[in-house]
């Protein structure tokens, strides 16, 4: 009697309690470099969200549909508390497309534009994917051509269309 009674207290009262509370305890104890990891997987999904719906310039198909971006081309970290550095690497149709400053200009205004969370922003063409990439990343990454060529109203134009969201 005395033994069931032991195993009684053991299962109802503190071993039990003190393995639901350890649990709980791992859960909030993760470290906080795989918490900040998950936080900078849901931002770049985030980003990824926003620009997918990117209209090429040229044709009627997403930035998505023709593999211009993918979700392994958005890259989120953590720079301090709330604040991320979000990279972009997209990916022309062709080496030698015409209108891959004008896809980069979509993708910077748009995200200017919606991203819900403190950021700085780098778009850069995928290495080795473009004749010109070089100096086709010093333009979208510059804020005084970037504001300059947004002034122009028929390029503007046509960067408004490109971003439209999608009825």
């Amino acid at each position: 009697m005395l033994s069931l009674g032991l195993l009684w207290r053991a299962l109802a009262g503190g071993g039990h309690e003190k393995k639901e509370e350890k649990g709980k305890e791992d859960e909030e104890k993760k470290p906080p470099r795989s918490r900040a990891r998950a936080m900078e997987q849901e931002r770049a999904l985030e980003v990824y969200d926003i620009i997918r719906t990117i209209r090429d310039p040229e044709k009627p198909n997403t930035l998505e549909e023709l593999d211009v971006v993918t979700e392994s081309c958005v890259e989120v970290h953590e720079t301090s508390e709330d604040e991320y550095l979000v990279t972009i690497r997209f990916t022309p149709t062709v080496p030698h497309c015409s209108l891959a400053t004008l896809i980069g200009l979509c993708l910077r205004i748009k995200l200017q534009r919606c991203l819900p969370f403190k950021h700085k922003l780098e778009i850069f063409i995928s290495e080795g994917a473009h004749s010109i990439e070089e100096d086709i990343n010093k333009q979208i990454n510059d804020k005084e051509r970037v504001a300059a060529a947004m002034e122009n109203p028929n390029l503007r134009e046509i960067v408004e269309q490109c971003v439209l969201e999608p009825d």
